[in-house]
């Protein structure tokens, strides 16, 4: 067996010699060694290749560990957005569903002002945490919300504030709200932030509409 010999300078300078195209065709070799040019204040062609090189090689560093961030953000709001949707499926009555998407709001989610607000036709029971009104009730106060074919997102009057979140309402400056139902309206999932720019017209309504969605399956089943 041949033993391995560790190159010493001689051999990479007698390497480099030979292979005069070597650093050409491995520029990334060229990045991280020191290449100096004894050319005064004036800058060296040579010196300005390395030096816009290893500038390049920073902003692509920056780009992989930007895209590693977002990556484990995404991994985490997936986390917290199955673990969402698996206690709400495992709900046996509507107060336990109830329960599970508030937990799920705000200690997963850290959303200070929410609220479910439902139809009551009478089957349900008081004691479930959901914000229980008629139907009458709900188009005389957020007529134009139960009537929205999507997410309402923005500053909404006081009186539909005080409706969705009760005394709470008075704190809350955006909202983002989506009807809930099938054929027929049967509710409202209302979220809401002191900041009145939070929830503005251009943000993505996705999550919302993603609990509306779940909402809408498992809502009916246990609404009597």
């Amino acid at each position: 067996m041949t033993e391995q010999t560790c190159p010493n300078e001689e051999m990479v300078r007698e390497f480099l010699r030979d292979n005069p195209s070597f650093l050409e065709r491995n520029p990334d070799i060229l990045e991280i060694i020191d290449v100096s040019h004894d050319s005064g204040k004036a800058v060296s062609l040579v010196e300005r290749q390395v030096a816009v090189m290893r500038d390049r090689n920073k902003e692509m560093s920056a780009r992989v560990d930007q895209m590693v961030a977002s990556a484990n953000e995404n991994a985490l709001l997936f986390e917290k957005t199955s673990r969402l949707a698996l206690n709400l499926l495992r709900a046996s009555d509507l107060s336990t569903l109830v329960k599970a998407l508030y937990s799920s709001l705000e200690e997963d989610f850290s959303t200070e002002f929410y609220s479910l607000t439902l139809l009551n036709n009478g089957a349900i029971q008081p004691e479930t945490g959901a914000n229980l009104v008629t139907e009458k009730e709900a188009k005389a106060k957020i007529g134009a919300i139960l009537l929205a074919e999507k997410a309402v997102c923005g500053v909404i009057p006081d009186k539909e504030l005080s409706f969705l979140f009760g005394s709470r309402g008075a704190g809350v400056k955006s909202v983002v709200a989506l009807p809930l139902g099938n054929e027929n309206t049967f509710g409202v999932i209302a979220l809401g932030h002191r900041d009145r720019t939070f929830y503005s017209r251009n943000i993505g309504t996705l999550f919302i509409d993603y609990i509306g969605e779940l909402l809408n399956e498992l809502l009916p089943k246990h609404m009597g």
